[in-house]
């Protein structure tokens, strides 16, 4: 079951206008998509987008009955070109909720998860895209290393990328279980299976699915697409994911001056947004209580200037 995180904060954030236009840009099971359609009136509107036709099955179901939910299977990475293909010109809020879901996780089939034995997968679209498996049967040990420490801070990048391709190398590297073994493998004085197994798969899941570029072209999208005083409300779960989102809300925020070679200013953009939040706004004890994996959750929010 996926347990929607930060649910009142989006809404507090998004600050919902009756008759708005939204986007809940991961619907995932629906959850933050059901909060934000109970606080429009009947003229309101909300486009819930995932790139998981499993999700987007879901959420059709789920809103069947509602004509003020557009349902649609896409990454929010295109968020322009959505927007564009549904004659939809501004909206007045943007929801990412970035990373992997809990149903995701759960489904040993997805590959995304150490516990469960499953092909690698690890595709977010089960519809396109290159596997896991795929992807390691190809990647050199120098790139695999620079994503292992790019995406997980894995410490030992080098030498677990290497175990991993010895595995590959002798044909052992075809489920999760053999992936999990390959970084144990690289951690032979540690009992049990090393703290760094979920950094490794989750590391390969984000450049599998290309998540960061993803990211940052949602964002720039969202903002660009935002009518004055709409909403961005963004939620992280990895450093990586909050970097981008801060460094595309910082960008947004400032004059951007461009100048000669002499140094000259030759010209300058407006700020487009103003940041809400100083400091990321992260899960209280009760939530963690009721949702555990809530625990590295960051929301971060900015509104849209007028021109």
């Amino acid at each position: 079951m996926h347990v929607s995180v930060l649910p009142d904060e989006a809404m507090t954030w998004l600050n919902i206008r009756g008759d708005g236009v939204y986007v809940d840009a991961t619907a995932g099971a629906g959850g933050h998509t059901a909060r934000i359609l109970a606080a429009l009136k009947p003229e309101g509107r909300v486009i819930a987008l995932d790139r998981d036709p499993a999700a987007v099955a879901t959420v059709r179901e789920r809103f069947s009955d509602s004509a003020q939910v557009t349902v649609l299977h896409a990454n929010y990475g295109g968020l322009k070109e959505v927007l564009d293909g549904i004659g939809v010109d501004a909206i007045d809020g943007l929801l990412i909720d970035a990373g992997v879901s809990s149903m995701q996780i759960d489904q040993g089939d997805r590959g995304f998860s150490f516990q469960e034995d499953g092909p690698l997968d690890m595709r977010m679209n089960t519809a396109s895209g290159v596997t896991a498996a795929a992807w390691l049967a190809t990647v050199s040990e120098a790139d695999l290393a620079a994503v292992l420490k790019q995406y997980g801070d894995i410490r030992r990048a080098k030498t677990v990328a290497r175990h991993i391709l010895e595995r590959r190398a002798e044909s052992k590297l075809n489920t999760t279980r053999d992936l999990a073994d390959a970084v144990a493998d690289a951690f032979p004085f540690v009992t049990g299976m090393p703290d760094e197994t979920r950094q490794v798969f989750q590391a390969i899941r984000m450049a599998v699915n290309d998540e960061l570029t993803n990211l940052e072209r949602g964002l720039k999208a969202g903002i660009d697409a935002l009518n004055p005083g709409g909403r961005l409300v963004a939620i992280a779960f990895h450093s990586g994911e909050d970097r981008v989102i801060k460094n595309v809300l910082r960008a947004s925020s400032r004059v951007e001056r461009i100048r000669h070679p002499d140094g000259r200013e030759k010209s300058s953009r407006p700020a487009t947004v103003k940041i809400l939040t100083a400091k990321p706004i992260v899960p209280g004890d009760a939530e963690l209580r009721r949702n555990p994996r809530a625990q590295s959750a960051k929301l971060r929010a900015a509104e849209k200037l007028a021109a």
